[in-house]
């Protein structure tokens, strides 16, 4: 830097200095400002669309909200940063980060910035010594009400929380505790087990979609290929040993991990395929390989392995002891089957892990949302398997919705609906915002990323 530009450097520094407290982040910094949140480091910052930025962030949990002096953890998120003068979403899948980011419907539709929180637990939001009492719906409210109480003091218009499935549930916990967080929510495909020994899904698989032959050839596969079963292992064994996959630390062994396939092969072909798909269901007359081949894209295979269960850990956790889970009867396998029970979410954790299942906690969940919700807006799909037991609105509950997208599934989105609702639920979203239609901006971020298993 020559003379003359160090003098005018100092002169611009000088005037930038004038009026404002030393150590104050120029307003228009907003990764300063993030910085500045006690609790929260900003662990980098990554390119993304014009208009955006895309921060990773940390934020300081308590291991144990009842007792924060016991240990700390950091929570991963991160901010899709739109404007100061927007709402914000939270959304949280109830798992962990997504791999990428993307706008959710609800921030779509009122253009605002965007979190994305993972779930207490989900690796590397977990603990170390990790005390698995300490993994229950109240601490993860705990934590979505603390990370919104730090960035309301950057992002001060409206907040909203939304997540699909687990996510979904987890948004409703959320408000049951903290009913004053945010001026509303919206759950999509969120289950509502309120009774974990009456169950609705049987009922529902033998009826669900237009074609009774579709639900018969499904059975009809499933017998097929545990008949074939030395062959069908024989394929997963070859292809378990070609990805390094194991069986030995959580599954029990690869006979264990074809069962689980197969007995999830319906449900998982209404949630994520569906009426569209059913001519592609193999015959009872088709080869092995196009067999497996079914199975391995409505199930996966890999799925039911030791590295594809342990992720997921946490939710088989809290589904096992809080959450409650779908008891589908393997009665029309029996004859065919070498384990019964194996859906059970006590055979999908460690057995270092200690779990009791506690009664009664969704019925508290379901008396709220009856009772007292308020701003809350649960869109189901028609063939949805996990809507088969919904969040259900009563004579108390304020200002909230509830919608099913017609065929939709475990996909069901407000833009299914028809016309109609589309456009009071859309209204109803961006008035809780407290914004107007914006103009329409699309975006490669628009695209969203796959929902996560198990739901």
């Amino acid at each position: 830097m020559n003379w003359r530009g160090l003098v005018t450097f100092a002169v611009v520094c000088g005037m930038l200095l004038v009026g404002a407290p030393v150590g104050a982040a120029p307003p228009d910094d907003i990764r300063e400002r993030l910085a500045a949140v006690p609790g929260l480091t900003v662990v980098g910052e990554r390119p993304t669309e014009p208009g955006f930025r895309l921060f990773d962030l940390t934020f300081t949990q308590p291991d144990d909200h009842r007792h924060p002096e016991a240990g700390q953890f950091q929570q991963r998120l991160t901010l899709l940063h739109r404007d100061l003068d927007r709402p914000t979403v939270l959304y949280t899948s109830g798992y962990e980060l997504p791999g990428r980011t993307a706008r959710t419907e609800p921030t779509r539709l009122v253009d605002g910035n965007q979190v994305d929180l993972e779930h207490r637990f989900f690796t590397p939001s977990r603990p170390e010594p990790a005390d698995w009492d300490d993994l229950d719906i109240w601490q993860a409210a705990t934590d979505q009400h603390r990370v919104i109480a730090a960035l309301k003091s950057v992002y001060q218009r409206e907040w909203l929380t939304t997540g699909a499935s687990k996510g979904g549930m987890t948004a409703v916990y959320h408000r049951r505790f903290y009913p004053d967080d945010v001026a509303g929510t919206v759950a999509y495909v969120a289950p509502n087990d309120v009774d974990n020994d009456r169950d609705s899904y049987d009922e529902f698989l033998a009826s669900v979609g237009t074609d009774p032959a579709c639900r018969g050839a499904l059975l009809a596969v499933q017998r097929e290929a545990l008949v074939r079963r030395d062959e069908m292992v024989a394929k997963f064994r070859a292809y378990a040993d070609a990805e390094g996959l194991t069986f030995d630390r959580i599954i029990g062994d690869i006979d264990r991990g074809l069962e689980m396939v197969v007995l999830d092969a319906p449900f998982a072909f209404w949630q994520y395929r569906g009426q569209q798909d059913c001519g592609k269901v193999p015959a009872t007359t088709a080869s092995t390989d196009e067999i497996y081949a079914f199975f391995d894209e409505t199930v996966q295979f890999s799925f039911y392995t030791d590295q594809g269960i342990e992720p997921y850990a946490p939710y088989y956790f809290q589904a096992g002891t809080q959450l409650g889970w779908p008891a589908v009867s393997d009665e029309p396998l029996a004859d065919l089957l070498h384990h019964r029970e194996l859906s059970q979410p006590r055979n999908l954790v460690s057995r270092d892990i200690p779990m009791r299942f506690e009664p009664g906690v969704m019925r508290q969940i379901d008396a709220w949302v009856r009772s007292r919700g308020a701003e809350l807006m649960f869109v189901n799909g028609e063939r949805d398997p996990w809507s088969a037991e919904p969040f259900e609105l009563g004579r108390g509950t304020a200002d909230s919705y509830s919608y099913l997208v017609p065929g939709g599934n475990h996909g069901a989105k407000i833009e299914g609906l028809p016309d109609q609702q589309r456009v009071e639920a859309e209204a109803a979203v961006r008035r809780w915002a407290g914004v107007q239609a914006p103009a329409r901006v699309l975006t490669p971020l628009d695209a969203e990323p796959a929902m996560q298993r198990p739901i």
